[in-house]
């Protein structure tokens, strides 16, 4: 059966019925005629995200590709009766296949780019757009590396600048503080703080091996970290808080020369800043960094994941917070320095995260000028990524068989 028979959108259901026969779709005769009742307007509106959804939910993804050409051919061949239902153009917003418009994609100048199809994505129990364009852009992650590297160079320098101007504890007091006050000190919880980051670490390099865009994971998390810090170094240099407990036995220490100042930079740096490699820093109270770590990790983790995998999540958070309580009750910060901390890293993370989806940032050059690392790193990142995996090497064959 073809349009020579009669207006499209005047057929029928039992002429859609005979026309999914034509085509080779005869068992879904019954649901789509029978049950749902589609006519040849309905036919024409039809789309992919339709098929894939409630209450279609077509599962056969060969069966979709097939039926979604043979519509998107029929519907071209009818454009003139889509104009008249007002179907065309189509929307480039709407979810799904569109009838032949691709959606727009916007490039790093800003200007406006064609021919990317959108597409829908099962995450857990949400939906979310797939793009069509997810560049890895590895010398764009090369970038960001060097980037965080940089400023974790420039925070371990400042670290060292910081404990030469530290308050003295006969002077300067430690500040009350209604949680240190209040719980006593626990020797070995900062150790286990730690021991929560280093947990959330492997996961989040679990994820990131498996993770098939891999590269703008890192990327993020580079650029995230780094913008962090960067603020951190700023509030360090500014703020000479005093030491929050009498068991640091802080003082003023003076390094010498610049060439001595290099070194104790380079062993912070060296040593990732934990006591569990035997650094030990006074001074850097303004703000917790090691409440950025814990926290940009478990976010990083519950993002990256699909919103199913409860047990992931739960582990995740139980580990953020019991380790900053450990950081509190090991009294290494005070309690302004751990809230503040916790609030930057979160609220910079669903700024980022919340731009980077809806790609409001590239219709307002404003946003393009105050934010030209963001739009720099996530101009060709369209739209939300989708949290899929897939084994990167060759072997064992039955992992990439398991994971895909």
């Amino acid at each position: 059966m073809s349009e020579s028979n009669g207006r499209v959108s005047a057929w029928s259901s039992s002429q859609v019925g005979q026309w999914l026969q034509d085509e080779g779709f005869g068992q879904y005769v019954d649901l789509l005629c029978t049950q749902h009742r589609i006519d040849g307007v309905s036919l024409l509106a039809l789309t992919e995200a339709d098929l894939r959804g409630p209450p279609l939910g077509l599962t056969v993804l060969g069966h979709i590709k097939r039926l979604s050409v043979a519509l998107r051919r029929l519907q071209r061949e009818n454009k003139a009766e889509l104009e008249e239902l007002g179907l065309w153009p189509p929307d480039a917003n709407s979810a799904g296949l569109s009838l032949g418009a691709p959606r727009a994609e916007w490039s790093c100048d800003g200007a406006e780019r064609r021919g990317s199809l959108c597409q829908t994505h099962s995450n857990g129990r949400f939906r979310q757009p797939m793009v069509g364009r997810l560049d890895p852009e590895v010398w764009k992650t090369v970038i960001s590396s060097v980037y965080v590297f940089l400023v974790c160079g420039l925070t371990s320098f400042v670290m060292v600048i910081v404990h030469e101007r530290v308050p003295d504890m006969r002077t300067y007091p430690p500040l009350p503080d209604i949680f240190l006050d209040s719980v006593p000190r626990i020797p070995w919880a900062f150790v286990m703080a730690e021991a929560c980051g280093l947990i959330l670490c492997y996961m989040f390099l679990l994820i990131l091996l498996l993770h098939k865009h891999r590269s703008i994971l890192l990327r993020r998390l580079c650029s995230l970290m780094g913008t962090v810090f960067l603020l951190r170094c700023c509030t360090m240099f500014v703020t000479s808080l005093s030491v929050p407990g009498q068991h640091l036995k802080c003082s003023s220490l003076s390094y010498g020369d610049t060439w001595g100042k290099i070194q104790r930079a380079l062993a912070i740096w060296s040593g990732f800043g934990m006591t569990l490699t035997g650094v030990q820093t006074c001074g850097d109270y303004m703000f917790s960094g090691h409440t950025v770590v814990i926290t940009m990790l478990n976010f990083f983790v519950t993002e990256y994941t699909p919103r199913n995998w409860n047990l992931i999540h739960t582990i995740s958070w139980v580990l953020n917070l019991f380790g900053i309580f450990f950081i509190l009750a090991a009294h290494e910060h005070y309690s302004i320095d751990v809230f503040i901390a916790f609030y930057i890293t979160t609220r910079l993370f669903l700024y980022y995260h919340t731009l980077a989806n809806t790609r409001a940032f590239q219709h307002s050059r404003r946003a393009r000028i105050w934010f030209p690392m963001f739009s720099f790193f996530e101009c060709n990142v369209n739209g939300p990524v989708p949290n899929q995996y897939h084994w990167p090497f060759s072997k064992p064959a039955f992992m990439k068989t398991l994971i895909g």
